[in-house]
């Protein structure tokens, strides 16, 4: 007996992990009636499951070889370490220019443009001192880039979820609005005691030269209170600013797909697509900087001046104040932005994560409207 079962082992066609196995051999007639009816039965007793467009593009991303599912936590945390990565390098690498900005803010008597702000600022620290505030600036935009793209990402799919998936179409840049507020909301409290004692170093001659030599003197002169007092305007100058880059950049990305990009997106490689993504984020980045310009002069100039409100610094420059710096902050958030989202995009390359294409209409939507194909 146990010679026999060790003949039937040897013939197996399972006997490797690495056997293929051949499914369309052939069976006798004997062979075929014999077979058990169970698994018939069994696979009437299945029963197909409805999906969501969300868990229908999931099934098809894990089946591609995507490392994570879309709208799972692993997907939620990764995108977060994308918003890390995406947001604390590029503010990082503009350190310069915003010093610069900052000076022109908060003293335009001074720092008379650009141009003149980098002389005037290299002549008096030198090329050294144009990093001046680059620890505070890595350390508190990576910390807003892991709330800003990671909580995005979870109240998108959260909102769309509570108003369904026809409403999440037709009202989509709403739901971009409403999540990216929400997110930016918890993102600038992360922000907030880095920025201060970034734009303390930057604009306060002689004040500090480090992150370290900064922060106990901030807490000794004013408190807990230092490193909070600018969130309020810090609200008023990320919310509306992540909220046009958020929304401007989705809507953008679409009608560059439907309009300017000569084929479909699913036709285009990787590279082709994160061109795209630059071009979207940069347009994007342009209406960012206007809408927010105004608060960030005031959060500037009320980071340098002790004890100040944000409605006694708005009253003291003035409208035409409230504007200065706005070139080079055009320059800086546009190829910021762009740059944000092309590195984002480049991380979920790079990590396999599912990238889902610009939404579309979805098909009991069609029907209500009487549309065919893909008409919208």
């Amino acid at each position: 007996m146990f010679k026999s079962l060790f003949e039937a082992a040897q013939n197996s066609t399972f006997k490797s992990p690495f056997t293929s196995v051949n499914c369309q051999s052939a069976a006798s007639p004997s062979e075929v009636v014999s077979t058990p009816s169970a698994v018939p039965a069994r696979l009437n007793d299945v029963q197909p499951r409805q999906h969501s467009s969300h868990h229908n593009f999931a099934a098809a991303a894990t089946a591609e070889g995507d490392s994570c599912e879309f709208g799972s936590n692993h997907y939620f945390l990764l995108c977060g370490l994308g918003g890390i990565i995406s947001c604390g390098s590029t503010h990082t690498m503009v350190v310069p220019l915003d010093l610069v900005k900052c000076r022109l803010q908060v003293d335009p008597a001074k720092y008379k443009s650009v141009f003149n702000g980098f002389r005037v600022s290299m002549a008096e620290e030198g090329v050294r001192g144009l990093a001046k505030g680059w620890a505070p600036t890595f350390i508190g935009y990576s910390m807003q880039g892991l709330c800003k793209f990671g909580l995005y990402e979870v109240f998108k799919k959260v909102y769309g979820d509570a108003i369904g998936e026809e409403n999440a179409f037709l009202y989509r840049t709403g739901l971009y609005l409403a999540a990216s507020a929400s997110a930016e909301f918890f993102a600038d409290i992360a922000l907030a005691p880095m920025e201060a004692a970034k734009v303390k170093i930057q604009t306060t001659p002689g004040f500090a030269k480090t992150l370290r030599e900064a922060l106990p003197k901030m807490t000794a002169q004013e408190g807990i209170s230092a490193f909070y007092k600018g969130l309020v305007p810090l609200w008023m100058r990320q919310i509306p600013y992540t909220m046009m880059k958020f929304a401007c950049f989705e809507r953008t990305l679409e009608l560059l797909y439907k309009y300017v990009v000569p084929k479909p997106r699913a036709d285009c490689t990787k590279g082709e697509q994160l061109v795209v993504t630059f071009a979207a984020g940069y347009i994007a980045g342009v209406f960012c900087a206007i809408v927010s310009h105004p608060a960030d002069t005031v959060v500037s100039k009320l980071n340098q001046a002790k004890g100040a409100s944000a409605l006694d610094v708005a009253k003291q420059l003035g409208w035409a104040g409230l504007w200065g710096g706005l070139v080079p902050r055009i320059v800086m958030i546009g190829t910021l932005t762009a740059a944000q989202w092309f590195i984002y995009d480049a991380v979920k390359v790079a990590l396999r994560m599912p990238r889902p294409p610009p939404p579309e209409m979805p098909e009991s939507l069609k029907k209500k409207l009487g549309l065919t194909g893909n008409e919208q």
